[in-house]
């Protein structure tokens, strides 16, 4: 009779732990969906977020259970560690883009759409993973980069903060010789930022940033509302600049 108590007690304890389980996991679960929701992530970013939080509970609850059927937990801290250290030797990378990701998702340098640049990488960013973000390259390639590798380099964002329907500035560099006075150099930049203001929501911009013995150097500011804009407007916007220098050197030449 008394051990019969005593099983009926431990099934009990056991009932229980597994429905605080259940219950903590539905709680967990809900309040991560929406965190996602709340901070437009990914789809697959919130199911990983909620992968992990139920591997977690799972872990507590098969503690718990243990613990009440009398196995001591120094067993399963000792199972849990040469586990983890398994793990841990075998994934260092993927726990180390896991870690990478969930702070780009925090930190939000930038989201999926944006127009940036990560070392001599640029493009669309198409999808912000758990372990990898993808970027559309202007050539129609996509290319993936660990989030690990993402944090060890600088992170030009192009989006323009503040106001309604976000606006994205897209510079670059340019240098010119001696050859033309400066007051015709930018008049040419001058006729072809006209030639450009009416199909961009805000005027192109352009300044001298460096003089040098042989060279001047202007960086040029373009301005699109969609991000791949900036895939056709540069190079026809660097060309028709190229095509007048070239005319206007010609003509001072002859």
């Amino acid at each position: 009779m008394f051990l019969e108590a005593q099983n009926l007690i431990l099934i009990v304890e056991v009932a229980v732990a597994v429905i605080v389980a259940v219950i903590l996991e539905r709680l967990i679960a809900k309040y991560l969906k929406r965190f996602s929701e709340k901070k437009d992530l990914p789809p697959d970013v919130g199911n990983g977020l909620v992968l992990v939080s139920r591997f977690l509970i799972l872990i507590g609850a098969v503690a718990a259970i243990l613990r009440i059927g009398g196995i001591p937990p120094d067993w399963f801290v000792a199972f849990s560690a040469l586990g983890g250290t398994a793990i841990g030797f075998a994934s260092t990378r993927t726990l180390g883009n896991f870690i990478a990701g969930f702070y780009l998702l925090i930190a939000r340098p930038f989201r999926v759409g944006d127009y940036i640049r990560l070392g001599n990488i640029e493009g669309i960013v198409e999808e912000i993973t758990i372990n990898y973000t993808k970027i559309g390259a202007p050539d129609g390639t996509t290319v993936s980069i660990s989030n690990q590798r993402i944090l060890d380099q600088d992170i030009i964002n192009y989006r323009i903060k503040g106001g309604k329907h976000p606006l994205y500035c897209y510079s670059f560099e340019l240098s010119f010789p001696h050859s033309l006075p400066i007051d015709k150099v930018e008049e040419i930049f001058d006729r072809v930022i006209e030639q450009h203001k009416e199909s961009l929501p805000r005027k192109p911009e352009y300044g001298m940033t460096k003089l040098t013995r042989l060279e001047r150097y202007y960086m040029f500011y373009l301005y699109v509302k969609s991000p791949r804009d900036i895939f056709t407007v540069q190079p026809e916007f660097l060309r028709e600049i190229t095509e007048a220098w070239d005319k206007a050197t010609l003509e001072t030449s002859t």
